[in-house]
């Protein structure tokens, strides 16, 4: 079996190319390095990779490269590839998110429609809920994005609907919920707060820190990914939570136990586009695609706390 993974080098691109060479797929990796974060963190995370004989790396735009060649004799298509960000996507800077988010997508399930694929597997994001109160969270639920990227984020989903719909590409949707473990991006919660507590410095949060949401390891996100390749029913959506809903008071609070410290807290004001609470029904997802998370929040924390002091030591060396 051959999978084609967009994003390959990002933090679950990466994760997920790992899992599919370990379990026998071989993989052609795409990557264009967008500089939202430096490209030697992404680099760092598909090193390892670039000597398997399974893996082939292509750097390139979803955009520009010829995707006739690279779909050849591929069985699965892993789209990885976005802009992330939801403060960032305001602006000038939506044009950013409307071509890789949008019309990156397009141009993909355009080019699968001449290519006999097994699945196609969207990552798309719980930020397409937007700030509701209606929870948890179910694919039933009216979706009402507040940021840029929401919105980005879902017209992809109905992309992906419509290109089932008229053309057969198989695709499903996978709505992921805050993920997060090694190599997450520097932008990130966690990335932040595990930093700070290892280099002593402060921690920002945006808010009065009892917004909530519902955490996922990265680890778990690459299980049902797959699970989706194989059970996803084409033109479905799936919610990919991990079952470990806490405020980040809470969480600082279970960072300071596991680094052993005190961090100073200081609270910012709230971003646009950020939501209150997250929390995910995943009774659809257990049901037709078996999944379950497995790592349990201050598991997966401690497992991202340790890949940090590595990460510090080696900018600091």
């Amino acid at each position: 079996m051959k999978a084609l993974v967009t994003g390959a080098a990002g933090f679950i691109g990466s994760h997920l190319c790992e899992y599919l060479l370990k379990n026998g797929v071989r993989v052609v990796g795409i990557d264009n390095f967008m500089d939202y974060y430096p490209r030697s963190m992404k680099e760092a995370n598909i090193v390892g990779m670039m000597h398997d004989k399974g893996f082939e790396f292509v750097e390139a735009d979803i955009l520009t490269v010829d995707l006739s060649k690279i779909l050849d004799r591929v069985d699965i298509i892993f789209h990885e590839a976005a802009q992330a960000g939801v403060r960032a996507s305001w602006g000038e800077s939506f044009k950013i998110y409307s071509d890789n988010n949008v019309l990156a997508t397009q141009v993909l399930l355009e080019a699968c429609k001449a290519s006999p694929i097994q699945k196609f597997v969207y990552a798309s994001s719980s930020s397409v809920y937007g700030d509701t109160t209606d929870l948890p969270m179910r694919e039933s639920s009216l979706p009402r994005p507040i940021s840029p990227y929401g919105v980005s984020k879902l017209a992809a989903e109905h992309l992906c609907w419509l290109y089932y719909k008229n053309f057969g590409v198989p695709a499903v949707s996978l709505r992921y919920f805050t993920v997060y473990g090694a190599r997450q991006r520097p932008d990130m919660a966690f990335h932040r707060f595990l930093r700070s507590a290892t280099e002593g410095k402060h921690i920002a949060v945006y808010g009065d820190g009892e917004q909530s949401r519902e955490f996922t390891h990265v680890d778990d996100i690459v299980e049902a990914t797959w699970m989706a390749s194989k059970n996803g029913l084409p033109g479905e959506v799936f919610n990919i939570g991990g079952g470990s809903r806490i405020t980040l008071n809470q969480v600082i609070r279970l960072i300071q136990e596991i680094a052993d410290c005190e961090i100073e807290v200081r609270y910012e004001e709230k971003q646009k586009g950020d939501v209150r609470h997250t929390f995910a029904d995943m009774t659809k997802a257990a049901e037709e695609l078996g999944y379950q998370p497995k790592v349990q929040l201050q598991d997966g924390l401690r497992r991202e706390y340790e890949w940090m002091k590595e990460l510090v030591e080696s900018l600091s060396g």
